[in-house]
């Protein structure tokens, strides 16, 4: 009976083993799961910062591309301040002003025409101008300041000062970005200064309340740089 008793006995423990170890894996199965919902989150996480990146990264890139068309395609006018570079030449790189003239002074280089020119042509006739100087000079020309491809408004205006000028700005644009009159303006007695090539200068006449009428409407005429619209 004893020996009956023990083969009997053997498989019951057995089983209460395989019982045990059944419980420990269904009580695994929860944590292998959470352990593996968290990997997911993660990975979606870092794609998403990835993806979006990405796109910044693009538009950063089309906004240095757009900067860098409009400094090529800049037209240099009188007063601009420009930063000229050369290479390993301390002594010739600086930044100049535009003349009234429209030319500007360096060392070895003399006299270069600078208005009338983009960026870009005024480097090609520096690099020219130095090559009697230096072996393959490279120079970089950048404009600091646009001050030729601006207008004023002065007077009877709610933020009168200097503007940058596009090319399709009108005196009626004008008074508008200058927050419009203010409550003594004489709107019949505008003019635009415009100075002229020999220093002197020509006063045209805007009467504002005919022009917003429909009357006189040549009078709403584009702006020219240095141009100053007076609302007395």
């Amino acid at each position: 009976m004893s020996r009956q008793t023990a083969r009997v006995r053997r498989p019951a423990d057995q089983e209460a083993r395989e019982r045990g170890m059944t419980t420990e894996r269904k009580n695994l199965r929860p944590a292998r799961w959470a352990v593996a919902l968290a990997c997911l989150v993660f990975c979606s996480l870092v794609w998403g910062q990835a993806g979006s990146a990405a796109p910044a990264q693009k538009d950063a890139g089309g906004a240095k591309d757009a900067s860098q068309a409009l400094h090529d395609d800049y037209v240099i006018g009188p007063e601009d301040v420009l930063a000229i570079n050369v290479w390993r030449e301390p002594d010739i790189s600086r930044a100049v002003t535009v003349r009234l003239d429209g030319a500007i002074s360096l060392p070895l280089v003399g006299e270069v025409q600078a208005s009338g020119r983009t960026p870009l042509q005024l480097e090609r006739d520096i690099t020219q101008k130095l090559k009697a100087y230096i072996s393959d000079p490279e120079v970089a020309v950048m404009v600091q300041e646009m001050k030729s491809k601006r207008f004023n408004i002065l007077g009877q205006v709610a933020k009168p000062g200097s503007y940058l000028l596009s090319s399709s700005i009108t005196v009626l644009d004008a008074i508008a970005l200058a927050g419009g009159f203010r409550d003594f303006a004489k709107e019949k007695q505008i003019y635009v200064l415009r100075k002229n090539p020999d220093g002197t200068e020509t006063r045209l006449r805007f009467n504002y309340k005919d022009v917003v009428k429909g009357k006189n409407i040549e009078q709403n005429i584009k702006l020219e740089p240095r141009d100053s619209v007076v609302v007395p």
